[in-house]
Order: C-alpha cells, then sequence, then structure tokens
C-alpha cells in the first residue's frame, strides 16, 4: 500500500467533495470548481472533515501506484479550489518583454517575430514591469504547464544568463573561452 495513499486529506472550510456513481470526483470551493475521475479500484470515504483513499486490491502493481497519485491529485484539486496556485517568471535580457494582449501572452525574446502563446482558460497571467510574469490559476497542472511553455521559448542559458527562468531559479554560469598563449 502507497504511503503517500495512506495519508488523509482534510478540507478546509468552504470546500465541499462530491462522488458519484461513477466514480466522478467533484471538488468546489471559493475559487472555483474541479473535476477528476477515480480510477477504477479505489474508492474515496468522506468522514466529517477528513478525505481518505482505499484501494479495493492490494496486491494489485498498477492500482498500488495509482493510491498515492489519485490522493495527490485529490489533495492539489482541494488546495486549488481554496488557495489557488501561482508561478512567477522572470525574463533576463536586454529588449526582451512581455504584454498581455486580451487572451494571448505576447513575448519579445530576441527573435525576428513577436511570440504569441494562447493563455488557457481558469489562468489568469500578469505582467509587471515587461519582465516579470505571474500565472496563477486553480489548477495545478495548467499552471504548471503554462509556465513550463512560456519558459521553454528561451531557456536561460549558461553563458550570459539571458532567458526565461523561474524565480528564485539558480542558473550555474560557465566561463565563456579563454585566449591560449
Amino acid at each position: 500500500m502507497s504511503r503517500v495513499g495512506k495519508k488523509s486529506i482534510s478540507l478546509p472550510e468552504k470546500v465541499s467533495v462530491k462522488v458519484d456513481e461513477t466514480s466522478q470526483v467533484t471538488v468546489e470551493g471559493p475559487k472555483g470548481r474541479l473535476e477528476w475521475q477515480l480510477p477504477q479500484g479505489i474508492s474515496l470515504n468522506q468522514d466529517g472533515g477528513e478525505l481518505s483513499l482505499l484501494n479495493s486490491n492490494g496486491d494489485d502493481r498498477r492500482l498500488k501506484a495509482l493510491h498515492g497519485t489519485a490522493r495527490a491529485l485529490i489533495s492539489n484539486m482541494v488546495v486549488g479550489v481554496s488557495q489557488g496556485f501561482q508561478k512567477d517568471l522572470e525574463i533576463i535580457g536586454v529588449g526582451f518583454r512581455a504584454v498581455v494582449k486580451g487572451s494571448l501572452l505576447d513575448l519579445s525574446l530576441g527573435y525576428s517575430h513577436p511570440l504569441e502563446h494562447p493563455i488557457p482558460d481558469g489562468v489568469k497571467v500578469t505582467v509587471e514591469e515587461n519582465t516579470k510574469i505571474r500565472i496563477e490559476g486553480i489548477d495545478k497542472q495548467i499552471v504548471g504547464q503554462f509556465a513550463a511553455d512560456v519558459r521553454n521559448y528561451y531557456p536561460p542559458e549558461p553563458y550570459k544568463g539571458k532567458g526565461v527562468r523561474y524565480k528564485g531559479e539558480i542558473i550555474r554560469r560557465k566561463a565563456g573561452k579563454s585566449v591560449q598563449k
């Protein structure tokens, strides 16, 4: 049995969890609503403000793996609808900038053309000082994937440190070529 799957999930106030007969989990809170389909063989029990997941067949290797994964995903859903998730990106480089234009994030990263990345539904993007991007939303997977996609346009390079990086990310710098005599 999974060590992560054994842990219970505590529900904050104003968060409700419903499971229908098809094992569809719906989590509602002040920030929104998320849905997810439980894998077959895993059930969700609710005791007051506590949630626990049970693995019906303890010997099945696939279900052992899904037990902890299902618990982590439902825990992320509870945190998402109550607090939300955010990622911060920084753009480093002369002339590099970002602007939100409606439902597009317009990036100028030194290419001959502007990069326009569509902002998915349920994600809020704000840009400060043209170089600081904040991505907020209730679904951890969508927020993280959007941040990774934006970073992927120009990952930080090790020589000058230019590029798009996560806030607080440390880039190991390399020395340039040295002249041999």
